[in-house]
């Protein structure tokens, strides 16, 4: 297996170079997890979990992603005023997120993420979209007081970057829970160069290379949305990515 491994990480490394010879803007095709889609191979490892991806120029997740983000857009902004003049704030969901974005700013390092994943798993209740997956802006979630797992990570990277986390070291990543075979998101925040994952189904945070149970699908951020590239499945090699085919819950 880990030869393996090793011949598919260097037939990535040739792609790499191949389009930086070519200087080219050539597409891989990548399927997705919703539907298929273009890709451009970006970057590698510096990712969660240290695997190959590539960034998706075309599909449902991507779609769906960008008309979240100007919804997030949009609370940050609100959040923003709510947070500099709390007496004239009109949101009480609002209100409630800043007071946990409080307690974490209170705090450094790795104590500031444990307290948001913490806080933000009491707030929310656990609740399922149904046959619709909608993907919530944290005050939306606030404001209905439940959500599901990407729910729980948006929220999660929305306190994040108002206490202080830079929004670079901020991601939401869908995996494949290889136990269950289900679709899940969690959180993922960079310290000290290494991925902690804040998870709703757990209060204590593990490191990327911990999270054994846990196949990377995609992996969001900013303005991008990346597909990680073909690996074995850590603890059931018959499953792949290109079997995945059930959304994140």
């Amino acid at each position: 297996m880990e030869t393996a491994a090793y011949s598919r990480a260097w037939r990535a490394i040739l792609v790499v170079c191949g389009l930086i010879l070519l200087g080219s803007a050539a597409e891989l095709r990548a399927g997705t997890l919703l539907s298929p889609g273009s890709a451009l191979l970006v970057r590698k490892s510096t990712e969660p979990f240290g695997v190959f991806a590539f960034a998706l120029s075309a599909g449902d997740l991507r779609q769906k992603w960008f008309a979240l983000k100007d919804k997030i857009d949009d609370d940050m902004v609100q959040l923003a005023l709510c947070d500099g003049d709390r007496d004239n704030c009109a949101s009480p969901a609002a209100l409630k997120l800043l007071a946990i974005v409080d307690k974490a700013r209170a705090r450094d390092g790795r104590a500031r993420l444990g307290e948001t994943n913490r806080a933000i798993n009491l707030a929310i209740r656990a609740a399922s979209d149904g046959a619709e997956d909608v993907w919530s802006s944290p005050l939306a979630t606030f404001q209905r007081g439940a959500g599901d797992c990407e729910d729980y990570a948006i929220a999660k990277l929305a306190a994040l970057r108002l206490a202080g986390v830079a929004a670079e070291d901020l991601r939401i990543v869908v995996v494949r829970d290889a136990h269950s075979g289900e679709g899940h998101a969690v959180a993922a925040a960079r310290l000290d160069g290494r991925w902690l994952m804040l998870d709703n189904r757990r209060m204590a945070m593990v490191e990327d290379e911990n999270a054994r149970s846990y196949q990377p699908l995609f992996v969001l951020y900013q303005s991008a949305v990346l597909k990680y590239a073909d690996e074995p499945v850590r603890e059931s090699p018959r499953m792949s990515l290109v079997a995945a085919s059930a959304e994140a819950h």
